[in-house]
């Protein structure tokens, strides 16, 4: 992992993209870091997006704490409340 600090960043944004496929680059202000710059695989950016969205990141830990101590709906009951048929087994 490289790490860089900031006002020493005088490439091309271009240049640290094509690094970044190697290995993450870290940006630092006086020496603490305060961005990442990582690949991406296999995400598009919508997924991006709301991975770092504060709002949807706290509707997401609401919804898992709600679910852990009040449980959850099957998938097999949420099909029936929904008219649909079972999974097919396989």
């Amino acid at each position: 992992m490289k790490t860089l600090e900031v006002r020493k960043a005088t490439a091309p944004l271009a240049d640290y993209a094509r690094k970044v496929r190697r290995e993450p680059v870290i940006l630092t202000v006086g020496g603490k870091p305060v961005a990442a710059l990582i690949s991406l695989e296999n995400v598009d950016q919508e997924t991006v997006t709301l991975s770092t969205h504060a709002r949807f990141l706290a509707l997401i830990e609401r919804s898992r704490a709600q679910q852990k101590l009040h449980g959850g709906v099957s998938g097999a009951e949420m099909r029936r409340r929904l008219g649909l048929r079972p999974k097919a087994t396989r």
